[in-house]
């Protein structure tokens, strides 16, 4: 039976969950309104598409890569300060990057200290998340990832409007300035739980692994399909991230008026809240279902509506309804790996360990970024970039099904901690 959690402790990690998704939303902008960017990016520093595209990808790198080191940091320190830090550096880099006129500053700016304060902000939080939320680790990881995929829905417009009216570089500045000073204010009252939190257990329903290091969890078959399954999954939604902008005008579709606006602004706001209700929708369906079952349900999904995506492109209303369809099969990735992962190895270095496996968003940036754009390039088209994205989302689908809850189940079999009833539920 689950213990009973109490008043202090419960109000206290939902008090956590909030602070965590005001600092997730202040440093989802650099990401999610890249795309804004580019054309006046490109303009400023004379740079072409896959160049530019170097940018995002090194954010992603470095948000990713280094993240390991980042959760051992905030394991060491505690998660105040480093958070706090990571958020006053993306919004540094926001700050100086609207100076940058070579692609050098920019790499530097935009990709690098944006992706390393994110990184460390993002790889944080999540693991506090999953320490507080034994009961309810996917519901938990998936609010505060929604707050990263949405947080740019309530800065889309206004940045859009601002560029128009005052040019890039002022408006990177202005809200450098304040997204940085608003995560910095919510981190500073972020805490670990203590023995003195009394916290509820998982379900017996639940199969949780025994806490492993990181070193014994990277010598383990079931991690490593976890982070091809992942790299696939970032990699197609990517794609679909960093380049949308651009396929939207090579559609014909970007400034075409629907409901009194143009179709691009409006995708990208469909797209931000469907990307951010997602993470914890599937979290929670996966509390109930299944992580794998619920897996398979979401990545198959996705590559239905990039098929439809791909075949209704030249009709704009199609195009704002399923850009958010492919959205909303693609971000539960947030949600749906780590707390796979933690059920798996523990929650002692939850944060490490799942630093390593944030790491293959790293890898689906260089292909969704950078090659996608190549690729584009050569074949004049964005047709074989959709095929390859919708062949991944299948395959990593029928991976879950068939393929990683038989091996969790193995796995988890060979851990005394777990209950017999949840191997047998995972199987």
């Amino acid at each position: 039976m689950p213990t009973v959690e109490t008043k202090s402790s419960s109000r206290m990690r939902w008090v956590q969950l909030g602070l965590g998704l005001i600092v997730m939303m202040a440093i989802s902008s650099p990401q999610y309104v890249w795309t804004l960017f580019v054309k006046p990016f490109q303009e400023s520093t004379g740079a072409s598409l896959p160049a530019l595209q170097i940018t995002f990808s090194l954010l992603i790198v470095l948000q990713t890569w280094l993240s390991p080191a980042q959760g051992w940091l905030v394991e060491k320190f505690g998660p105040k300060l480093l958070v706090a830090a990571g958020a006053a550096l993306s919004g540094l880099g926001w700050v100086l990057s609207a100076k940058a006129t070579s692609l050098t500053m920019l790499y530097v700016t935009y990709g690098g200290l944006c992706g390393i304060g994110t990184g460390i902000v993002y790889i944080g939080i999540v693991g506090l998340m999953a320490r507080w939320f034994p009961d309810r680790r996917g519901f938990a990881i998936g609010m505060v990832a929604a707050g990263y995929g949405m947080g740019a829905l309530l800065t889309t417009f206004p940045i859009d409007t601002m560029m128009k009216a005052s040019g890039h570089a002022a408006t990177l500045t202005f809200f450098g300035l304040v997204l940085g000073a608003i995560g910095v204010a919510a981190a500073l009252g972020l805490r670990s739980p203590t023995t003195a939190d009394v916290l509820p257990k998982p379900a017996e329903t639940v199969a949780t692994g025994k806490d492993t290091d990181p070193l014994d969890m990277l010598k383990t078959p079931v991690f490593w399909l976890m982070f091809g399954m992942m790299t696939m999954m970032s990699t197609g939604g990517l794609m679909v991230t960093s380049n949308f902008a651009n396929f939207a005008r090579d559609f014909g579709v970007a400034n075409v008026v629907l409901f009194g606006m143009a179709a691009l602004p409006l995708a990208l706001t469909v797209d931000r809240m469907l990307n951010g209700f997602t993470r914890p929708f599937f979290g929670w369906v996966s509390d109930r279902i299944g992580r794998e079952n619920t897996m398979g349900i979401a990545f198959l999904l996705e590559a239905v509506a990039i098929l439809l995506l791909l075949l209704f492109r030249d009709n704009a209303l199609a195009f704002v309804i399923l850009s958010g369809l492919v959205f909303f099969g693609w971000g539960e990735i947030f949600s749906l790996f780590p707390s796979t992962l933690t059920d798996t190895f523990g929650t002692k270095k939850a944060t490490v360990n799942y630093g390593f496996l944030y790491m293959s968003q790293g890898v689906g940036s260089v292909l969704g970024g950078p090659v996608a754009a190549a690729i584009h390039d050569a074949a004049g088209s964005w047709v074989p970039v959709f095929a390859l994205a919708i062949g991944m989302d299948v395959l990593t689908g029928l991976l879950a099904l068939f393929v990683l809850k038989k091996m969790r189940a193995a796995y988890l079999s060979g851990q005394t901690q777990v209950p017999a009833g949840a191997v047998a539920a995972a199987a």
